[in-house]
């Protein structure tokens, strides 16, 4: 039986060895005409830089004029400045909007408001800054920390702006 069987099965694969041989004949005589043919690239034409040549107009790509631009723009020395002596207080190391109101707190008299920067809560009070914008507390109530920020206009003027931070719901 183990014979007939090992018969079976090398009858079986000669037969698939025949029809292999007759598939790659066919595919060789239907593909003996074909040769690959292989578009040439396009030409590449060389870059040809265009002069400015604006008439009666100033060009705005000379260093020259950037220059005295920048110059003409130097910041006035009137109004507000922010005291660059002054020690920083650890919230000033945060932007505004990654600092969240959690709370407040009145403690002998006085209203404070906790705030979580970071992995930390803090205890801030009026006159405590916070924010990378030279902001300084100005009031504190249930619901937000209002805040006179210092920062530069386009003309590199130091202009006041006033923000809040809104009481966050804490979630659980």
């Amino acid at each position: 039986m183990k014979r007939a069987l090992v018969l079976a099965l090398v009858a079986l694969l000669a037969a698939c060895g025949e029809e292999q041989s007759e598939l790659k004949q066919e595919l060789k005589q239907l593909t003996k005409d074909l040769r690959g043919k292989v578009d040439p690239l396009p030409q590449v034409k060389p870059y040809e830089p265009v002069p400015y040549k604006g008439e009666g107009v100033v060009d705005p790509f000379r260093p020259e004029r950037i220059n005295v631009a920048q110059a003409g723009s130097a910041p006035s020395s009137g109004g507000p400045k922010p005291n660059f002596d002054r020690p920083k207080e650890p919230l000033e190391a945060f932007p505004l909007e990654s600092i969240a109101m959690v709370g407040t707190l009145t403690q002998k008299k006085e209203y404070f408001a906790l705030v979580k920067a970071g992995s930390n809560l803090y205890r801030v009070r009026k006159g405590n800054y916070m924010g990378q914008n030279f902001g300084v507390i100005t009031s504190i109530d249930d619901n937000q920390i209002a805040l006179k920020e210092l920062v530069q206009d386009s003309g590199g003027d130091w202009v006041e702006r006033t923000s809040s931070l809104q009481l966050q719901e804490v979630r659980k």
